[in-house]
């Protein structure tokens, strides 16, 4: 760009594809670089205030020069192919970085968060967003990608060992592999350029913290109870299981424990019972969060509980051309999370493949006479199972 171009950008304002900077605000300038590759381009201007006036950058014009050049290369989470260029102002040196539209593996973060343009200000965008931005990319998350902000540091060992040991594996006896190795041989790590990462499934199954990269945010479940028999209703409590995958699981059948219980009568003498059977509540959400489509990445697991029944909605069609009807018939899943699946099955949350559904419909036959329903939302892509409360419960607790 030259510098005629420059001057009629400082005449029009800060816009969607300009923004102005008084000197060298390397995090405001990695922030607003990121949202334009990541959205339609832009030029950042160095030496112009929110006025629109040059004031020029005070600091030495070949240190800046040098400065933004290696900005360009490890700022962001890739580099940054965009152009610099400098003008010799009465009023000072003014820079400008020309930031063309980029597209790579998925969308540049800086700080570790992903940032998009939204008229004059560079914003992180909504989980919906964040979604289209990785389809925009090409982005597909399986549980074998890496996580490139996930590094070997990031992933809890204790945990790992304990599934080692839940697997029948012997942690003490020498020789043991390199711990790397181990990690790597087993998916929890995966070679990405020069360096290790973690892999989802990694990072859901032992992640000190799953839920801190931007495109994991959303991969935890949302619990909502709920006054009336619909999402206009009011809600009365709500939370969010994140975590790893057995965490989140736990804290969401939590929740619904802490929801209350009701009161039954057989004869004259009074019974305490839940508001449902936590085996089959807690078989629902393992079966959500091990066969959920990962590839959704501004979705949730939803956890609903509404006035006469429970909803449990997980983003994404059934696993591998499996049907409604053959999932009611009992037949083997096909996960399309198969690590995952393993790892659950290991640490016991998991009935053996292909009990699950039927385990659920004998203990809501014994419970209140009721069968849990599943269905199949192609458009939407979503599944859910459905829950019926007792009807002759007459007390929920508070």
């Amino acid at each position: 760009m030259e510098w005629l171009g420059v001057l009629e950008r400082i005449a029009a304002g800060e816009g969607a594809s300009t923004e102005f900077k008084r000197g060298l605000d390397l995090p405001g300038i990695g922030r607003a670089m990121c949202a334009f590759a990541n959205t339609e381009g832009g030029v950042i201007i160095l030496g112009v205030d929110d006025s629109q006036t040059i004031v020029g950058v005070r600091e030495d014009t070949e240190s800046v020069q040098e400065r933004l050049t290696s900005f360009l290369q490890t700022g962001c989470s890739a580099p940054v192919s965009a152009l610099c260029g400098r003008h010799h102002d009465p009023s000072g040196w003014v820079h400008w970085i020309e930031v063309p539209r980029q597209r790579g593996l998925e969308p540049l973060r800086y700080d570790g968060r992903v940032w998009v343009r939204r008229a004059r200000s560079s914003v992180e965008p909504s989980p919906s967003e964040l979604q289209d931005l990785y389809n925009d990319f090409g982005y597909i998350l399986t549980e074998e990608r890496s996580i490139l902000a996930a590094t070997s540091s990031h992933i809890d060992l204790a945990r790992f060992g304990a599934y080692l040991r839940a697997l029948g594996l012997d942690t003490e006896e020498e020789p043991q592999p390199a711990e790397e190795d181990d990690l790597r041989n087993r998916g929890v790590l995966t070679k990405s350029g020069d360096a290790l990462r973690a892999t989802l499934y990694g990072v859901l199954a032992f992640g000190r913290d799953p839920q801190r990269y931007p495109q994991t945010r959303s991969f935890r479940v949302e619990c909502v109870a709920y006054a009336g028999e619909d999402r206009a209703s009011d809600s009365l409590q709500v939370a969010d299981a994140g975590g790893r995958l057995d965490e989140q699981v736990e804290r969401a059948v939590g929740w619904f424990a802490g929801l209350g219980r009701f009161e039954t009568y057989r004869g004259l003498i009074r019974e305490d019972r839940p508001l449902l059977p936590r085996p089959a509540i807690r078989e629902a959400l393992v079966n959500a969060v091990v066969h959920r489509d990962y590839s959704i990445t501004g979705s949730k697991v939803l956890f609903e509980v509404f006035g006469r029944h429970v909803d449990v909605t997980s983003p994404g069609t059934l696993p591998n051309h499996m049907s409604v009807e053959s999932v009611r018939a009992g037949a083997h899943p096909r996960s399309r999370n198969e690590s995952l699946a393993n790892y659950m099955l290991a640490m016991g949350f998991m009935e053996q493949r292909g009990r699950g559904w039927p385990m659920m419909r004998r203990d809501m036959r014994e419970f209140n006479g009721s069968e849990p329903e599943i269905a199949q939302d192609d458009r939407n892509r979503y599944v859910r199972v459905t829950f019926r409360l007792d009807p002759s419960r007459n007390q929920q607790g508070e």
